[in-house]
């Protein structure tokens, strides 16, 4: 190349550069979110198994509970469908779901329960009804996929919460963490403020931020990195909780949050539960959860708090994904409150 033509080509490359877009996650605002309309009695709920499979009669608990709340209830086609650990087949998932993301009388849909399934039909489905007319998404583990899917390609609130299969048999009976959990999903569902608080832990990182709260399961939100359902973390609160995972593992996955950015410029961190596997004798990792994630994200400053009650757990409260929250951690424990 001669110098002539070298010359404008580091004029055309200089003006390219000029134009350069950096990544979503370094550029992308912080938007306001929508909000789907709260649910007043005699709304309907849909019931449906986009993950894990559950059949009619797993599902009654539910139904009374959520009929004794005011609320109406419509048992989707795959209630009672089985391929092997998910609710149908993956088209009769998907079909299910469309069904009730299309039509105008379900104003939020239950997911059954988690297990494993939203990403084999997340790509399939069709969210431009959805996206004129926001309906609540109810749901976590497996859901998270919906969760983050809506947070950033539909910027729409969700519901991260307990599912069918969490409701007690017998009302009566329930402990009142049971009861206590259960009843957050009908007063996040109805739009009444909510306050959760946890107990300190010595590894608490004290602080008081006001920002959007997104997250989720641990091992699905590693699972979107790349892809369109992506989160971004910029100026919001992360929530995050796992369960069935080594420790070597739960490491693995904050190393990624670490390295894709994810963990850089929050305002805050929330650790819920980690229910973790043992370590295989003479592999021991010799790092607990607290220590794992310090160690990710100790030089950023922002607050983080541990042993929240968000999780795979008795005590996983409703929390709305998307919307804004203020979370303290001070000498007294932990506060997450929903505005």
């Amino acid at each position: 190349m001669n110098r002539k033509h070298f010359l404008s080509f580091l004029a055309v490359a200089g003006s390219t550069l000029t134009g350069f877009k950096a990544p979503d996650s370094l550029t992308d605002p912080i938007k306001e979110i929508k909000m789907p309309p709260y649910l007043k009695p005699g709304d309907i709920i849909g019931i449906t198994t986009p993950a894990g499979h559950m059949t009619t009669e797993q599902i009654q608990p539910a139904i009374q509970l959520m009929e004794s709340w005011g609320f109406k209830i419509k048992i989707g086609n795959t209630i009672g469908n089985r391929d092997y650990c998910m609710g149908g087949t993956d088209q009769q998932r998907t079909q299910d779901f469309q069904q009730m993301l299309d039509d105008p009388n379900i104003k939020a849909i239950m997911c059954a329960r988690g297990g494993y399934g939203a990403i084999r039909m997340i790509d399939q489905l069709n969210f431009k009804t959805f996206s004129q007319h926001p309906k609540w998404i109810i749901g976590f583990s497996d859901i998270t996929v919906f969760h983050c899917h809506l947070n950033r390609q539909l910027n729409t609130a969700s519901i991260h919460a307990k599912m069918c299969n969490s409701f007690p048999n017998v009302w009566t009976l329930a402990d009142p963490m049971q009861i206590e959990t259960i009843l957050s999903i009908r007063q996040v569902l109805s739009g009444l403020p909510v306050k959760y608080t946890a107990a300190p832990v010595s590894y608490n990182i004290m602080g008081r931020v006001e920002a959007p709260l997104i997250g989720g399961n641990l091992s699905i939100i590693e699972t979107l990195t790349g892809t369109d359902s992506d989160l971004i973390t910029d100026g919001k609160i992360l929530f995050v909780e796992d369960t069935g995972e080594y420790l070597y593992s739960v490491d693995r996955m904050f190393w990624n949050l670490k390295r894709s950015g994810k963990l850089s410029k929050l305002k805050g961190l929330v650790i819920g539960g980690f229910k973790v596997k043992p370590d295989d004798p003479g592999e021991e990792f010799g790092r607990t959860v607290y220590e794992i994630i310090i160690e990710k994200v100790k030089e950023y400053g922002y607050p983080v708090c541990f042993d929240f009650p968000i999780g795979h757990q008795k005590n996983n409260f409703a929390i709305k994904c998307g919307t804004k929250h203020i979370l303290n951690i001070d000498a007294n424990g932990s506060s997450l409150v929903s505005i």
